[in-house]
């Protein structure tokens, strides 16, 4: 789970998904209220990890598997993903950027 890096609270599972499902990349920590920003190492952890449910389409254009399989699986990995995605967010109090 993150942890600020002004207070040093640790997120809570459902704070994690609802601060980092915003289009603002600067999130206030619930405790302190400081800015906190996601790191780019965990945003490329994050973004495999979504890349994982879309696997089995990948998959399907190389092996025969039924539809059926495909279409249980996607949800099913999604889930995953989602509940795997707050242990995978590290936080900054400065937002970094691609160079």
């Amino acid at each position: 789970m993150p942890v600020c890096e002004n207070c040093k609270s640790k997120w809570s599972w459902k704070q994690t998904i609802k601060k980092t499902t915003t289009l603002n990349p600067a999130m206030a920590c619930p405790n302190c209220g400081e800015k906190q920003y996601q790191t780019q190492s965990s945003k490329i952890k994050v973004s495999l990890l979504t890349a994982i449910v879309l696997l089995p389409l990948l998959f399907r254009s190389f092996f025969d598997i039924p539809k059926v399989v495909l279409l249980s699986s996607i949800p099913f990995l999604a889930v995953i993903a989602l509940l795997l995605f707050p242990l995978l967010v590290k936080l900054s109090s400065e937002e970094e950027y691609i160079i």
